[in-house]
């Protein structure tokens, strides 16, 4: 049965969850980054996906103040976080991956900024790889107008002059969001499992008029993928299928019927490039997941239902866009002066 903090203890500004998986080589230096922190007011949720390393139980009884959660099976990420935020009591959540370690001011800088912005609810991090801080894992999301996903500067070196600025989404390794909106926009797609659901829920943020925005002072260096595996099967199905399904799910109508034909051409290209790597089975199988009859059709109920809370038109959600395709080839930084884009009525 999972643990709790006792109902007479302060309310947290910030509730920072972790879902854990296998998480043993990584997970005790992410919680060393987290009681490094110089910001204080927050509570940790642990998360642990039935894992067999006896890391998460570890950690929670060498820490009676970590939430800890075990809910007996392998949730995914996308519904483990849902799970902790159901039990968060802090205005914010601050979901961060065991394997994304911690500058001891990324609390700080992450509270400072929603300060500094009291109208923006959702804040991405700036992601550094852990060999080397000058060398970028992800300044926040980016969504190419052929409705493909990709992490900006990814392997990137870090310029001198990033600043403060709106993107498409945060990353869910080191993600800053509002813990209502979180839960009024449904948290994670729980069909996800893992992969692109933190693109998605972005998505769906934006559809609202909401925007993101990088602070690029909130650091984390993340490894990546260390419980999967870096282009690892399991890693290829699920985003080939996913990526799939949140085109379809959020593209507003008139920007689907004008995208899908090279949403298409983009699709069959990357499936040369998995060809080229040896992989290209997984990526080919997780394409066939996503348009499965039955699992088409659950993902069309919940366009409709998605898109009957629209508050934005196609013009909004492609200015936020990258239309360069050279952005996405060499993952370039896509990062904008913060506008809020005009509601349109539902």
């Amino acid at each position: 049965m999972p643990s709790a903090t006792k109902d007479d203890k302060p309310v947290p500004t910030v509730s920072v969850i972790i879902v854990a998986y296998q998480s043993g080589p990584t997970l005790e230096r992410c919680l060393a980054g987290l009681r490094a922190q110089t910001f204080a007011d927050f509570e940790v949720i642990l998360v642990d996906n039935a894992s067999t390393d006896g890391a998460a139980q570890a950690a929670a009884a060498a820490d009676p103040d970590l939430i800890f959660l075990e809910p007996g099976e392998n949730l995914g990420f996308a519904v483990g976080n849902n799970l902790a935020a159901a039990r968060a009591r802090g205005r914010w959540l601050a979901l961060l991956n065991p394997d994304a370690y911690p500058e001891p001011g990324w609390l700080a800088e992450l509270v400072a900024g929603a300060a500094r912005h009291p109208g923006v609810e959702s804040f991405a991090s700036l992601q550094t790889t852990v060999e080397d801080p000058e060398l970028l894992d992800g300044a926040g999301d980016n969504m190419t107008s052929a409705g493909i996903p990709f992490r900006g500067g990814y392997r990137r070196r870090l310029p001198g002059d990033l600043r403060e600025g709106e993107v498409f989404s945060a990353c869910g390794a080191a993600m800053f969001i509002d813990r209502a909106l979180f839960l009024a926009l449904g948290g994670f797609d729980a069909r996800y499992f893992c992969y692109c659901e933190d693109v998605d829920l972005g998505y769906r943020l934006r559809l609202t008029g909401r925007q993101t925005l990088l602070l690029p002072r909130a650091r984390v260096a993340h490894v990546g993928s260390a419980s999967t595996g870096v282009r690892s099967e399991f890693a290829v199905f699920h985003g080939s299928r996913n990526r799939v399904w949140t085109f379809l799910k959020n593209t507003p109508p008139l920007l689907l019927w004008l995208t899908t034909p090279l949403h298409v051409a983009v699709t069959a290209a990357l499936l040369l490039l998995h060809l080229r790597r040896g992989d290209a089975g997984p990526a080919a199988r997780g394409i066939r997941a996503a348009l499965e009859p039955k699992a088409l059709a659950a993902v069309l109920a919940e366009r409709r239902r998605v898109q009957a809370g629209r508050r934005v038109g196609s013009g909004a959600i492609l200015r936020v866009m990258s239309i360069d395709p050279a952005a996405f080839i060499g993952r370039r930084f896509v990062i904008r002066t913060s506008k809020a884009p005009r509601a349109v009525a539902p």
